[in-house]
């Protein structure tokens, strides 16, 4: 049996001293009876892995590492030969699920999820996009369409009708700002936008002076008198969604596909500096990457029909772009959140998904809320950490389930606000920090994959394996491409001690930026190596590890290297930090930080610590600021930061970083000169303090 009866013996007597404890004699004969019996008619045995995680990486005849498996092999093109185009990736699913759900929305809260087919898909695309060629839009790669809306149906009957011709989509989203969409729309030459929203086409028409290339604008709900008059005073046709649908629909053309080698889409990256850049992807880099990391995840899942994959993340971006090309290759279905991120959970309870994308940040926070029901000496308080103690120790020794006694007790319920039936968690954009993946195994006892990896190779370029439940790395390379680092001496990293900028070649590189070659230039070799900027480690088992970041780092006084987002991303783990914004310069011996608070754990201390109840009150408190201090500098200490990478003091302010006021891109990433620019009085007025104090 998996769990020996030393630790049988030790859980149940926890078990019972608690509940002794904490309710009468007559509910504990039952209840406890109850559980023991099922926790006694289990056997969590460890599952073997398929791959070797005791070496994950080596050597290969590309140069740089993969997968000791494939080292030998050429990078995996496709998994199936059937499908080597977005185009075919769809007519594989259309194929296993013509007349099941392919696509759901809800239209509130309290309604059930609605469905359209596979079939209706199609058909709705096939329509689509003949009435783009009817309109005037040529099929091929020439031709770049814009789509201008958030997560829904019509996004993705958008998208299958531009791979159905041909086209190439350039997606552009609100937080891009006016100026960054008007000049992607002139960049390249775009002609047709699709819009959600009639504010949408409302911003573009104020701008279509200064759009020369504009000609038409398709709207996806009903068209306004006043728009109206505006697109014809401008000579820009303007339509609604359905009106394009029903032309075509009258004159189907024939399909024009893609072949591998076609451009399919321009994803401009938000970045933090200048103009936007477009990274240039062909059907052959996207169909590589989704075979190349999801070949991984089937050494230990098989997706069915019957599985289903919330759909929240952007669109606009290519981590949720690929979860979806993967439910479309295997037949199985996306359900849309409603569009309010406060309803997210709502939405993910009636959906019932079993495929999870998530990001660090959610993650976190839902860590951060679960860990302050432990706090306390009540009996609900004293069971979930005693569960969570157990259930982690669980992990740690390989056993990831989800019918443990502990999820009999507590985590049935927790999951039940996911809905309960989630059987694969993915997470990408930023590092997990330990405690948070193996508390995330813990609570859902499912697999929970770390991807690492950035627009410009596609997504990912290395993924944990199955079977690897280790915490602190981004796991090995994906089998379309491979890795290497290289030296970055004004860092003090050497490829020699397993440590530089990390390095990746293979099919899901990217063709280079949009007309731009001299930024091409500066991260993608002749040889096809892209730089990435990161600075990672290879640890002795082969995983991969990020350390340090080659870009935002800045020198201070005493000749030391700082790169701030290390430090970020240890004082997030504070509980009273929600985000957090780190300075500093080559005049200065020390960093400087500013804070935003997490107002739910703040309001918890108030009264222990007697703040003051006023938020702003609150935020200029200096008995605030020593208690959160304090606090991240505990924190900093236990993350490993050295002394001269921990903070002198800290700003509190009182609105938070946002994507709507620029301080975060829509990946929610500091937007560091706006950052800088918005607080640079504050941090001033920080080393003004502390040079007075000396």
């Amino acid at each position: 049996m998996g769990t020996s009866l030393n630790e049988l013996v030790e859980t149940t007597k926890d078990l019972l001293t608690t509940i002794q404890a904490n309710v009468g004699l007559s509910t504990l004969g039952v209840g406890a009876a109850t559980a023991l019996a099922y926790y006694l008619s289990l056997d969590p045995k460890i599952p073997k892995p398929v791959l070797d995680i005791n070496c994950q990486s080596v050597e290969s005849k590309h140069g740089g590492r993969t997968i000791p498996k494939y080292k030998d092999n050429d990078y995996m093109g496709y998994l199936f030969e059937d499908v080597q185009t977005l185009y075919e990736c769809f007519q594989r699913g259309l194929k296993i699920s013509r007349h099941e759900k392919c696509l759901g929305t809800r239209k509130g809260k309290g309604e059930c999820y609605g469905w359209v087919t596979y079939q209706q898909v199609q058909d709705r695309a096939h329509a689509f996009g003949s009435g783009l060629i009817k309109l005037g839009l040529s099929p091929g790669p020439q031709t770049m369409v814009g789509i201008y809306t958030a997560n829904r149906v019509e996004w993705v009957t958008s998208e299958q009708a531009c791979n159905m011709y041909s086209m190439v989509i350039v997606a552009l989203y609100d937080t891009l700002g006016p100026d960054a969409c008007k000049y992607i729309i002139n960049l390249t030459e775009m002609e047709t936008v699709i819009c959600d929203t009639a504010k949408k086409v409302q911003s573009l028409l104020d701008q279509i002076d200064q759009l020369p290339s504009l000609k038409r604008i398709i709207l996806m709900e009903e068209i306004s008198n006043n728009n109206l008059d505006l697109a014809k005073s401008r000579d820009i046709g303007l339509y609604t969604y359905q009106d394009v649908e029903l032309l075509g629909s009258k004159d189907l053309q024939n399909p024009v596909p893609p072949s591998p080698d076609d451009l399919t889409t321009i994803s401009f990256t938000s970045g933090t500096t200048g103009d936007p850049k477009g990274v240039m992807l062909t059907h052959r880099n996207l169909i590589s990457h989704i075979s190349g990391i999801f070949s991984l995840v089937m050494t230990n899942y098989t997706f069915g029909t019957n599985d289903c994959h919330i759909s929240y993340l952007p669109l606009s971006h290519m981590f949720e772009r690929a979860m979806q090309i993967n439910a479309f290759m295997h037949g199985y279905h996306v359900g849309f959140y409603g569009g309010d991120v406060k309803q997210l959970f709502d939405d993910i309870k009636e959906l019932q998904p079993t495929i999870f994308p998530t990001v660090p940040r959610l993650l976190n926070r839902f860590y951060d809320k679960i860990i302050a029901n432990c706090q306390g000496y009540s009996f609900k308080s004293i069971l979930l950490s005693l569960a969570l103690n157990r259930k982690t120790a669980e992990v740690r020794r390989g056993v990831v389930r989800a019918n443990s006694i502990w999820d009999y007790l507590v985590f049935n319920k927790i999951r039940k606000l996911t809905g309960g039936n989630i059987k694969l968690l993915v997470t990408a954009s930023a590092p997990l920090s330990d405690h948070v993946m193996t508390f995330t195994r813990a609570v859902f006892g499912c697999m929970v994959f770390e991807a690492y990896g950035q627009t410009e190779a596609t997504a990912a370029v290395t993924c944990t394996l199955p079977g690897d439940i280790t915490p602190g790395h981004v796991g090995a390379p994906t089998l379309c491409n491979s890795i290497k680092l290289k030296d970055v001496p004004e860092m003090g990293y050497f490829a020699a001690n397993d440590q530089g900028e990390i390095c990746v070649k293979g099919l899901s590189v990217f063709q280079g930026y949009y007309k731009n070659p001299e930024k091409t230039a500066e991260v993608l070799e002749p040889s096809g190596w892209l730089h990435t900027g990161d600075i990672g480690m290879w640890l002795p088992k082969g995983q991969l590890k990020i350390i340090d970041r080659k870009k935002h780092i800045f020198k201070l006084a005493q000749g030391e290297y700082v790169a701030p987002e290390k430090i970020e991303n240890a004082y997030s783990r504070s509980q009273y930090v929600a985000q957090i914004y780190v300075d500093g310069n080559s005049l200065q011996a020390y960093c400087m930080a500013v804070v935003t608070l997490d107002m739910e754990v703040m309001e918890s201390k108030i009264p222990v610590y007697n703040l003051p109840t006023d938020i702003q009150e609150l935020c200029r408190s200096q008995k605030t600021k020593d208690l959160v201090l304090k606090d991240m500098l505990n924190v900093g200490k236990q993350s490993g930061l050295k002394g001269f990478e921990q903070v002198k003091d800290i700003y509190i302010n009182t609105e938070p970083f946002s994507v709507e006021n620029g301080l975060l891109t829509p990946t929610f990433k500091n937007v560091r000169p706006k950052l800088r620019t918005k607080f640079v009085n504050e941090i001033e007025a920080l080393y003004k303090k502390h040079q007075q104090l000396k």
